[in-house]
């Protein structure tokens, strides 16, 4: 009887579906947030962000696919930034994709990094990668070779962004509890004018 038992937990415990990872819970997180725009607000206190802390700050989960987020970030009437959040086998990636208004991408472009651990359902970081650290070196802008950027989702709560270096921290907050209206489509989208 008690052999029986244990066989039935062990074949129950082999049925089991395993947890999804980290990365996944948080993916399907912030695909939940597909068409939603966000408003934030700067949260560091560096002087360097005053530029931004003192304009309207708004986030669009405009695109999104199964393997791929699209979010543009607005600055004022500066529509010139996306973050692109991709899903591969490996983990997930950053980019950054910036656009001049006439849609060209800007030199500084394309630049993030890769997930080197599962993260958490909440927070996944991206030490910048060797393509982004040959773009820096090359556009003299050295110090951004150890970035590490971070997006924080805590569902029904607060979205983040956030840039790490030495000397230098940035992170912006948006507030999901509170949806605003769709901004104009980021420079560079199809539907841009």
């Amino acid at each position: 009887m008690i052999l029986r038992a244990l066989l039935a937990v062990a074949m129950l415990a082999a049925c089991a579906t395993p947890a999804p990872a980290p990365r996944d819970t948080f993916f399907a997180n912030l695909s939940a947030l597909c068409g939603q725009s966000f408003a934030g607000r700067v949260v560091t206190t560096d002087a360097a962000d005053a530029s931004f802390a003192s304009q309207p700050l708004v986030m669009h989960v405009r695109d999104c696919s199964a393997n791929e987020i699209r979010i543009p970030f607005h600055v004022g009437e500066n529509r010139s930034r996306t973050w692109v959040i991709t899903r591969g086998a490996a983990g997930l990636r950053l980019k950054h994709d910036h656009r001049h208004q006439d849609g060209h991408e800007d030199t500084l472009t394309q630049y993030g990094g890769d997930t080197l651990s599962s993260g958490s359902a909440e927070r996944q970081e991206f030490p910048a990668d060797d393509v982004s650290k040959r773009l820096f070196t090359a556009n003299n802008i050295p110090a951004s070779v150890d970035n590490v950027w971070a997006i924080e989702i805590h569902p029904g709560r607060m979205f983040a962004y956030e840039l790490r270096r030495p000397n230098r921290h940035f992170r912006v907050e948006f507030d999901l509890t509170r949806p605003v209206p769709q901004p104009a489509p980021p420079w560079g989208a199809a539907d841009a004018h």
